[in-house]
């Protein structure tokens, strides 16, 4: 007989899981919510309802964001990647080479921040070699998912997976204790995937160059500033101050005495026979004419979006990742000339330029920025927005380098965890606060490095899973696997979690599935006698093994639009992957931990 509050609590944790899959709303919005409801009907304690904030779990993660950023910055997985320029041309061996590499990397690191690095440089790659960028942009972000299955710190879920262990009165789960099963799995995917699966990718032609896919020479237009013009002397910030419309129109080059120059500063003050070369829609272009008074010339003699690059300044295509500071806002309330010092050329959404003025285009994640400015203003614009530049064009998002500096900081912290001097979020969180204090990373870097959705997602599910416990409700869905399992034999047991877990992980965020299910496989290994350890091993790896949609993991939807996928695109490689996984895992996890 199911009890009133566990019917509150299968009811809040349905419909917190309907509006994930709905994707109406963000995820830790919806997982704000449902904590709070959860609290204002009596299930989770008033005195507890933020506790979930400072769980250990979250604070690992949140430390291991911050390290992540440190790594990046002192150039140590930049250094690694520029060697994939020496290992042919083959497509064979780029994808397993790629898929190799951010393996290694996922399992000390931030998925989406491995990627970061990897992704320029496979589209690069792909460009090189005249092949669309779908060939290697699914393979890198997959091997993202099957890499941080190998350590504790490679993915939230396996944290979390840690602290589950603890709560069933054990000691937490270690650096490596998830190597044995990660790696034998890693390996299986990752031959898969460099032998037979990337042959399975539609082969998406998103683009092989600039003109492809953004159209700017449309929009760019002449104009001359005459001897009697009222703006002689004045600057371009003069020309457009004040305009509610000024978004729309950008000064991309002064031409004066015959030499242009390119991404002129807001300061640059106009001379008189100044040509300016603005890119502008119709519309635009003509209230700029009418409110000025300057006579437009005609259409730009650009042949060529390259033509707006020179020595110093630099054009790039970016994706606006899912945790930037853009999302949500428009180019108008950004003022991205002014505050970044860079002109936003188009933007660019599943595969097509926007053809809306660009002060009407509010920022999705996975949108594609075209961005002119000087190449220094585009590094530090790209770093501070939230955006991933997706062509090798020299920028190199980043500090010096001192990889010496920030590998030994991380090591040191990573041993400290291994060898149990101190827990996990103690040592990680000190290797952290190093980093900051030797300039490895800023106090605004940290900040923004710390992917808040995430960790409010985490903190406000914790405390619905302890509630899911608290009022039994755990315990009455174990008892029903539990009838299931006995008739079972270990193998299909496993198989059944590991499977159960997978789907879920598809549709809802990877930390949510580990959260909602590791207290189930504690209850079922339990009801059968069990040990708890290979059930919440089939957690972890179903956790991460978000193969079939671009929704399960950030890193799936990142390369959608760069890759040009379509929905149904991942599952053709995804699901014989998962398969795959499956077949890997359970036999692993009977080996290293037997029942």
């Amino acid at each position: 007989m199911i009890s009133d509050d566990q019917l509150l609590i299968f009811i809040i944790l349905l419909a917190t899981l309907g509006m994930f899959v709905w994707n109406r709303w963000r995820y830790d919005l919806v997982a704000m919510g449902a904590l709070l409801a959860a609290t204002v009907v009596g299930l989770i304690p008033a005195g507890k309802v933020f506790a979930g904030f400072g769980h250990p779990a979250v604070i690992t993660v949140a430390a291991v964001l911050i390290l992540s950023r440190g790594l990046l910055n002192a150039g140590v997985v930049d250094s690694i990647a520029r060697g994939l320029s020496r290992v042919g041309s083959q497509p064979m061996v780029q994808v397993a080479a790629l898929t190799v590499l951010i393996s290694f990397c996922s399992g000390f690191m931030n998925n989406v921040g491995a990627l970061a690095l990897l992704m320029p440089v496979a589209i690069w790659m792909s460009r090189q070699n005249g092949r669309p960028p779908s060939l290697l942009l699914m393979p890198l972000a997959f091997g993202s998912l099957l890499g941080g299955m190998t350590t504790l710190i490679g993915t939230p879920p396996n944290i979390i997976i840690a602290a589950y262990r603890e709560h069933a009165g054990l000691a937490p789960f270690g650096m490596f204790d998830f190597a044995p099963v990660g790696i034998g799995v890693t390996l299986a995917g990752a031959c898969f995937i460099s032998l037979v699966g990337w042959r399975m990718i539609p082969k998406r032609k998103r683009e092989k160059a600039l003109d492809e896919l953004f159209h700017v020479n449309e929009y760019i237009s002449e104009v001359v500033v005459p001897k009697d013009s009222k703006l002689v002397g004045r600057t371009l910030h003069d020309l457009l101050a004040g305009k509610e419309k000024s978004t729309d129109v950008s000064v991309i080059g002064v031409v004066r005495s015959k030499r242009r120059r390119l991404a002129p500063p807001s300061y640059e003050i106009l001379q008189a026979g100044d040509v300016l070369l603005v890119r502008a829609d119709p519309a635009s272009l003509k209230e700029l004419v009418d409110s000025t008074g300057l006579p437009l010339v005609g259409k730009s003699k650009l042949e060529d979006e390259g033509k707006l690059e020179s020595g110093d300044v630099g054009v790039v295509e970016a994706v606006v990742s899912p945790n930037s500071i853009l999302l949500g806002k428009n180019a108008s309330s950004m003022n991205l000339r002014e505050r970044y010092g860079v002109n936003l050329l188009a933007v660019a959404r599943q595969g097509e330029q926007l053809q809306e003025r660009l002060r009407q285009i509010r920022f999705v994640s996975a949108d594609i920025l075209l961005l002119q400015g000087e190449k220094e203003s585009l590094q530090k614009a790209l770093a501070e927005l939230g955006c991933l530049p997706l062509a090798e064009r020299g920028l190199h998002i980043g500090k010096p380098r001192k990889i010496l500096l920030s590998s030994g900081i991380f090591l040191s912290g990573l041993a400290l965890v291994t060898f149990n001097i101190l827990p996990a979020q103690t040592a990680l969180a000190c290797a952290a606060v190093i980093m900051v204090l030797v300039r490895l990373i800023s106090l605004d870097e940290v900040y923004r490095s710390i992917d808040w959705a995430v960790i409010v997602l985490l903190a406000a599910m914790i405390p619905l899973g302890e509630a899911l416990e608290t009022t039994g409700g755990t315990r009455l869905i174990a008892d029903q696997l539990l009838a299931l399992g006995r008739s079972l034999s270990p193998a299909a047991t496993l198989t059944l979690l590991i499977v159960g877990t997978m789907l879920l992980s598809n549709v809802v965020n990877n930390a949510a599935a580990a959260i909602l299910t590791a207290p189930i496989a504690i209850g079922l290994a339990q009801g059968l006698g069990a040990s708890v350890d290979p059930f919440l091993m089939a957690v972890a790896v179903g956790s991460s093994a978000a193969f079939l949609t671009p929704i399960g993991h950030q890193s799936n939807a990142l390369v959608m639009a760069p890759g040009g996928y379509r929905f149904g695109d991942y599952m053709r490689m995804g699901l014989p992957l998962s398969i795959l996984v499956v077949g890997a895992a359970v036999p692993l996890i009977l080996w290293f931990w037997p029942f």
